[in-house]
């Protein structure tokens, strides 16, 4: 797929040469080799967001996600929400992604687990959903938005693709009060490729796309308390185990996740989950 603008950077921000291979290491490090992989065996690897597997069930549970419903996973990297969907709930979950490298390790993740059949992946941009109108049951964003510039674009995309009475469940990093973000962050390493919307400013833009509001939940304070807890555990986030989020962030992810807990501490970021449903 052939890359323009904001897009290559961001893709050049999450991409990892040889991650599949990479994975695949880290795996038989862990004695995870040889046999099929359970979704939690996972978690600390591919929960790429703030609450880890427990923040996706949750959101799960606010959407109203069932078993046979088709889910689109926009910007869902190696696939682990997905995933689960998948395994706890019996959802057939398409994840859609900028970045190539995610795309391969997640197809390669999801085999392992034995999922292929309701999981699958597809390397594109957010902003032209290959998919015909009204194709899914629900769309879901979890830390994703955060690189997305033309928000309404997004919401635009994501309105057409939903069916009526379908959902927007979202989970996402916003801008708060206390000024501009200490950089780099997990999400960019410079400002460029950062584009938090304030939680105000991001429910009147998902409403006047056409979407109603079932749910709207600051996560804040509990998102602040799992990455301190995280920090203070570890030492490095997720690296106790040799599946740890470094994967995917690469050597400098402990400054990543510092400055995210700064960011947090100080206001400049906000958390919230949002259900919202196509009229």
């Amino acid at each position: 797929m052939e890359l323009a603008g904001n897009a290559r950077s961001i893709s050049a921000h999450y991409s990892r040469a040889g991650l599949t291979e990479r994975i695949d290491a880290a795996l038989r490090a862990a004695g995870l080799g040889e046999g099929k992989l359970a979704v939690a065996d996972l978690a600390a690897l591919d929960q790429f967001h703030i609450g880890g597997i427990q923040a996706t069930l949750a959101l799960a549970q606010r959407g109203g996600i069932r078993a046979g419903m088709r889910v689109l996973e926009v910007g869902g990297g190696v696939g682990g929400p997905a995933r689960v969907l998948a395994d706890s709930l019996q959802a057939t979950v398409e994840v859609l992604d900028l970045t190539e490298e995610f795309c391969r390790a997640g197809a390669m993740l999801t085999r392992r687990a034995g999922l292929e059949d309701r999981v699958t992946f597809c390397c594109a941009s957010a902003l032209a959903l290959p998919y015909k109108d009204a194709a899914f049951d629900a769309a879901w964003t979890q830390h994703s938005a955060m690189n997305i510039a033309d928000k309404p674009r997004l919401y635009a995309e994501v309105l057409r693709i939903v069916r009526p009475g379908g959902r927007l469940l979202l989970h996402e990093i916003l801008a708060g009060p206390g000024g501009p973000v200490h950089f780099p962050v997990p999400w960019a390493g410079e400002p460029a490729i950062s584009f938090l919307a304030a939680p105000q400013e991001l429910r009147r833009l998902i409403a006047s796309s056409g979407f109603r509001e079932v749910a709207w939940i600051d996560e804040t304070e509990n998102g602040r308390a799992w990455i301190e807890k995280r920090l203070a555990a570890s030492g490095a986030p997720a690296t106790a185990s040799p599946l740890g989020i470094g994967l995917l962030l690469g050597p400098d992810n402990r400054l990543l996740f510092e400055n995210l807990a700064r960011n947090l501490r100080e206001n400049r970021v906000t958390i919230f989950q949002g259900v919202f449903e196509r009229e």
